[in-house]
Order: structure tokens, then C-alpha cells, then sequence
């Protein structure tokens, strides 16, 4: 704990009646004394001496896969007491100047009953902003109790959830960092609802934020509740912050919210506390969870597959035309021997051959070899829309009508048309435009989670870099917007003209900020060369005299003249692999801090997080 803290002027103020003692060098609040109800004060004590306390536990779901990343720690009392909702227990609790007490307690059941149960993920553990600003809060005894049950202190998340409001935000800001020293990481409740979660948020900069369910319920048909959503989206995006939607009761809620790209929901959808919590989301929702991964992720050849049955070589022709006539939705059959695929026939080839007099019965009777396209288009399974679009529009007229046959691994699956393919690149256009950012033309947000998830999916391991720039502010308010603008099209383009198209991936999140994902070996030196380049072009966005200098004049928050740097490019990278992450969000955090420490440094510079992150 730091040197004492002063007692804010606005919080006497507005609170004269709270008293201040120390406690580890810092002032803290003294509550002031209540009466005590003396039978509440005897029920409490008993709850206290036999622990009859129980922890239930709600699953916190990662909208991106489905699957359950985190849970909530809840309590509850006796079930035969008054006390048994937990309202009531701490209402009672702060009567009889016990909060503090009951609070470990809770604490202590919950971490208990998480560690019996073995769940995966991480704990959402509650705390009161109050209790850890009281004389009496016992510091330490959280990660001493995550020690003895063999938890994980980063698997803790630390909960503020408000019941009076906060006056001491210094305080908090400094509790707060005495967790994160301990390794815990710091949410803030009911965004929307308290007193002062906004300034909360605005001073802690916590690593999760919860929205009050009052704005998710509903929010599919109420377009004020939707902008909402959608403003703190964007807020928490900027500001490195993961949004849980709280209160999540129906699908529609379900989809507005995931639409938005909100990162974790948590409701009764989903399912209800409970003191033996499912380890997977069963029912509606997990069908809901699938058809909507399934619907995200890029289709392939194999996701366009017909798994139209295949004729042998050996086969009559006219037993072909029999099932194009019966069949008029079959466009195109493929030959095939032992699985492997040999030609294909299409339907209006054969109907052509076969339409003149008498060549249905002149070659009806032959084996359909003598009519195939010897020469099929055949991709594999895994071939992208993009790879199909790429060779069809090197196909001949023959090839597009029949289409292409799928294989897997030289297996015939089926076969592709043409129409679908063209009408699947229509849609994955339409969608690229629409999330696309509009000044660079970069994909947005969406299509860079879903490229973080997909090759995590598929056991890739990559580097991901965020690129923000330095002191972009001032540049704006010195320069103007219209200068501003032409900065970040000059890293964009940087960017893209220093990745391999093949293997990297260019996202822009928004304003400044960039993500590159990296595939290439050289990822490092690409790095360099970026910063390099960029370096070389932003000179050009500044007045001669500015660049001689080496900085421009503008004025700071207190209005005074300052000489500022010129624009500079920082670059955060963490190596993304399989094994030590799960989901798009871990990797976007991991990043985020990573640039954080790149900021630190003078200049263009690169920070490299090279700790190795498993599970």
C-alpha cells in the first residue's frame, strides 16, 4: 500500500457524515454506528458460527463459441431464514456493523465450493466497493484463501458490485491495484444502474464490464436500448474492456447483443444459478449457439457440397439421362471409381448429345465413360470460396455449367455449382462492405474476431500486433480532421504493403487503432519495416519547420503552449497459440496490453510479449 491518501474535499461534502481512520498507511471511511437489532444480530451470528452459507454459481458463456468461459459466484442464507435472500443478508449484515465480516465469509464459501466442484474457467467473485475502503477489511486473506485451494489467482475475477455510492475513488483506484498486483483482475457491475459505475469505469479501466439487465431486456425491439448497447460497445472496444450483457432471457436479446460483438452473456437463456452449475450450454440456446457459429464461420467447398450419389464409369448412359429426367434439381453427376473421382457429366451436355434423332437409342446402350468431361474441375473440401471464385473465373464455358466435384483428401463428397458459388461470394461481399471500415476500406471488427477464432479453431499459431499511433490527438486539433484522416490511410496502406496477402490478415478496429495478424515467418522484420516506413512517410503530413524541429506547438489540458512529438506508431505483439488461448477475446486483450507497454517507449517502437502463455 502507498503514503497516506487525503480525505477528498467533495466527499466530506457530500457525506458528513462519514469519519476517516487509517489503515496500511491509508485513510479509510469509518461507517457510522447503526442501532443493532438484537435478535437479527443473534440469527447473523449463527449464520456466521456454523457457516451456513451456500454458493451458487451462474455460467458466464463467450458468445463467440458458446462455451462457458467464466461463472459467478452467488449466495445465498439458511432456506428456512429470513436471511436466506442476500439482500437481506447484508442489509442485516451493515445493521449490525458486521459487513465486512459477512463479506469474507461469502468470499471464503464461494472459493470453497468453486474449488469442490473443479469448475473450469474463470470465478466472478463479488465485493463491495464499501468493504474495501472500511478499517476492518482484511487485505491479503483472498489470495491467501485461492492459495490454500490450489486457485489460480488470474483465474479471479474481482467484482464491484455497488451498494451505496462511491466517494473515494482514489482509494478504489489504489485497492484496485493492489488486486491486480496479486494477480486478480477487476470487473464492474450493473453498468447503467449504480450510482457511479460510468466514473467507475472511467477511473479503474477494469478489465470486464457488466450491463445492467434492464438495457439487454428487450433490447431487440427498444432502438434506445440498442444504442446504448451499442455506444458502450464501442466505448469498452476503445478502452480495452470486455462487456458482458447481463440478464440475457430470450434469443432475440440473444442476437442483438451478439451482434454488436459484445463478448460474454450471462442469463437465464442460458441457465439459472445453481449450486451444481452445467459445465456446457444444453437446449435452445446451445442450438442457438451452434447454427450461429456455424453461420459466421467462412463456407468452403465443402460447406457448398451437393452429396449427390455418383454413377460407376461402367455405367449406361441412359441410365444417366433417366436421372437427370427424374431428378430436373440434379445439374451434374460425377463418375467415380473406388471412391476417387474419374469425370463428370452435365446435364445439358448429355440432353444436347443425346436431342437429335435417334442418338438416344444409337448410344443409350454405351458406357457413360464415352461422354464425361475427363477433365473435372476438383477442389478439396477445405478450399475456400474465395480459392473457388479464383478458378472458376479461370473455367471455360463446359466447366461452369457442370459445376466442380469436392473431394476430401481425394474422396469423392459431391459436387458444386456454380450459382451457389457465385451466390455465396454475393453475400460474403454484401458482408465485407457492411462491416468494412469506411475510411480505409479495412475489415472492421467482425471479420477480425472471426479470423482470430477460426485459426484458433483450427490449431494455428500466429503473432497478432496492434498498431496504434502516438500523440494522434494534438495532431488532430494542430492539423485538422481532414489530416488526421489522410495519417491513418497513410498506416493503413503501410500496413498492407509490408503483409504477405496469403497468409496475414489487416483489421481495422477503429480510429487509430489496428490489428495485423501474422502468419509469416518473418513476422518480426515485417514489423520493423512497418515502423520504418512509416516513419519515412509521416514526415510528409507535417510543416517543414514542425519536421526540422522535430515537433509541433499545441496546448496541453491547462491550456499551456507545449511542443509536441511528432506522430509516431507503437506496435504491441503477442504470440497467439492454440494452447494458451481459447477465444478471440483473450488474444484482443492480450494485444491490447502488449500495446500498452510499446506506448511506453519514445517513438516508433515494437513491444514483443515473449512469455510463454499455456493453460
Amino acid at each position: 500500500m502507498t503514503n497516506a491518501i487525503a480525505e477528498p474535499a467533495a466527499a466530506r461534502r457530500a457525506h458528513p457524515e462519514m469519519r476517516f481512520a487509517r489503515h496500511d498507511g491509508i485513510r479509510l471511511p469509518r461507517a457510522k454506528a447503526e442501532h443493532v437489532d438484537e435478535e437479527m444480530d443473534f440469527r447473523l451470528g449463527e449464520i456466521m458460527r456454523t457457516r451456513a452459507l451456500t454458493a451458487l454459481f451462474q455460467p458466464i458463456v463467450d458468445l463467440a463459441t458458446g462455451s462457458v468461459a467464466a461463472y459467478e459466484g452467488l449466495i445465498r442464507g439458511p432456506s428456512n431464514s429470513p436471511l436466506h435472500s442476500p439482500l437481506q443478508l447484508f442489509r442485516a449484515a451493515a445493521i449490525c456493523n458486521r459487513a465486512v465480516e459477512v463479506e469474507h465469509l461469502c468470499r471464503r464459501a464461494t472459493l470453497e465450493s468453486f474449488a469442490r466442484l473443479a469448475l473450469p474457467g474463470d470465478l466472478f467473485l463479488n465485493v463491495s466497493p464499501d468493504c474495501l475502503v472500511r478499517p476492518e477489511a482484511r487485505y491479503g486473506e483472498t489470495l491467501a484463501a485461492t492459495r490454500e485451494l490450489g486457485i489460480d489467482p488470474q483465474r479471479v475475477v474481482i467484482e464491484l458490485t455497488e451498494q451505496q455510492p462511491t466517494y473515494d475513488y482514489e482509494l478504489l483506484r489504489e485497492a484496485a491495484r493492489h488486486y491486480r498486483a496479486m494477480g486478480f483482475r477487476i470487473a464492474i457491475d450493473d453498468l447503467g444502474e449504480g450510482f457511479s459505475s460510468l466514473r467507475l469505469w472511467s477511473e479503474l479501466r477494469p478489465e470486464f464490464v457488466k450491463i445492467d439487465m434492464h438495457f439487454i431486456q428487450g433490447c431487440d425491439a427498444d432502438p434506445v436500448k440498442l444504442q446504448f448497447l451499442r455506444s458502450i460497445q464501442e466505448i469498452a472496444r476503445n478502452s480495452g474492456s470486455q462487456v458482458i450483457a447481463e440478464g440475457i432471457e430470450t434469443a432475440g436479446e440473444l442476437k442483438c447483443v451478439r451482434d454488436l460483438g459484445i463478448a460474454r452473456g450471462q442469463g437465464y437463456y442460458f441457465a439459472r444459478p445453481t449450486a451444481a452449475p452445467p459445465l456446457a450450454i444444453t437446449g435452445e440456446a446451445a442450438g442457438f449457439m451452434r447454427h450461429a457459429a456455424t453461420a459466421s464461420r467462412t463456407p468452403t467447398a465443402g460447406t457448398l457440397a451437393r452429396p449427390i450419389p455418383p454413377i460407376a464409369s461402367t455405367a449406361l448412359i441412359d441410365a444417366v439421362y433417366q436421372v437427370f429426367e427424374s431428378q430436373p434439381d440434379v445439374q451434374s453427376i460425377a463418375v467415380v471409381e473406388d471412391g476417387a473421382p474419374k469425370g463428370i457429366i452435365g446435364r445439358y451436355s448429355l440432353i444436347d448429345r443425346l436431342a437429335r434423332p435417334y442418338q438416344r437409342e444409337l448410344f443409350g446402350r454405351k458406357p457413360c465413360r464415352s461422354v464425361m468431361n475427363a477433365s473435372p474441375r476438383i477442389v478439396e473440401a477445405g478450399a475456400s470460396v474465395l480459392e473457388l471464385g479464383q478458378l472458376i473465373a479461370e473455367s471455360n464455358t463446359h466447366d461452369l455449367a457442370d459445376g466442380f466435384i469436392v473431394v476430401d483428401k481425394g474422396r469423392y463428397l459431391g459436387i458444386g455449382s456454380s450459382q451457389d458459388l457465385m451466390r455465396e461470394i454475393t453475400r460474403l461481399q454484401l458482408i465485407a462492405a457492411r462491416n468494412a471500415n469506411p475510411l480505409t476500406g479495412l475489415p472492421g471488427n467482425d471479420p477480425l474476431n472471426g479470423a482470430i477464432a477460426a485459426w484458433l479453431e483450427n490449431g494455428e499459431s500466429f503473432h497478432a500486433a496492434y498498431c496504434d499511433l502516438d500523440n494522434f490527438k494534438p495532431f488532430n486539433d494542430v492539423y485538422g480532421y481532414a489530416q488526421g484522416d489522410e495519417a491513418i490511410r497513410l498506416l493503413a496502406q503501410t500496413l498492407v504493403d509490408q503483409v504477405d496477402a496469403d497468409r496475414d490478415f489487416v483489421g481495422h478496429i477503429g480510429g487509430d487503432d489496428f490489428m495485423v495478424l501474422f502468419r509469416s515467418p518473418d513476422w518480426e522484420r515485417r514489423c520493423q519495416r512497418i515502423l520504418g516506413r512509416f516513419e519515412a512517410a509521416a514526415a510528409g503530413l507535417f510543416a517543414r519547420d514542425d519536421v526540422e524541429r522535430g515537433g509541433y506547438f499545441s496546448e496541453d489540458r491547462k491550456g499551456e503552449r507545449v511542443l509536441v512529438p511528432l506522430l509516431s506508431l507503437s506496435i504491441g505483439a503477442v504470440h497467439a497459440v492454440p494452447r494458451g488461448f481459447s477465444t478471440h477475446h483473450q488474444v484482443s486483450a492480450a494485444a491490447v496490453v502488449a500495446k500498452k507497454e510499446a506506448k511506453k517507449i519514445a517513438g516508433n517502437s515494437l513491444f514483443v510479449e515473449r512469455r510463454c502463455r499455456q493453460e
